[in-house]
């Protein structure tokens, strides 16, 4: 975890001390169409190189769905039109790898603009059959959605 965006309100210090000891909210943008959901390949840590939902830490208080339009313009420069939560995520794979204890709501969205990528993501692409390179609770949460 570092911090490379002024807006964020911890250091990665303070993420580390706070999130080793507690579980961390976050959301998850899901983008649904005709061409599949999209996922965008990870160009950080944790699992850099690996297919996912765009997400991130919901702030303090911070409504939910302000969080998911914040994320979704951060990481893909879109603006939310609207958005339904879905479902939630839980994560044993961060936990069983030291990094953190997230849960995920999960919120369908519909969007303007066009896609355009942060230093988070190297690639966006649209799957109608999920990847290998998947992360892999989001692989099983995805599935009944294709």
């Amino acid at each position: 975890m570092t911090n490379n965006n002024d807006d964020y309100p911890l250091t990665a210090e303070e993420f580390q001390s706070i999130y080793s000891k507690v579980p961390r909210l976050t959301v998850e943008v899901v983008v649904k169409s005709e061409n599949g959901v999209l996922l965008t390949l990870r160009d950080i840590e944790p699992f850099k190189g690996q297919w996912h939902i765009p997400g991130g830490t919901v702030y303090f208080n911070e409504k939910l769905t302000e969080a998911v339009t914040r994320i979704a313009k951060k990481e893909l420069g879109i603006q939310v039109t609207s958005s339904k939560l879905i479902n939630y995520l839980e994560y044993p794979s961060h936990i069983s790898q030291s990094f953190d204890s997230p849960v995920g709501l999960a919120f369908l969205v519909e969007y303007s603009g066009k896609i355009e990528l942060n230093h988070e993501a190297s690639d966006a692409q649209w799957f109608k059959e999920l990847p290998v390179n998947i992360h892999p609770e989001q692989c099983v949460f995805l599935r009944p959605l294709l």
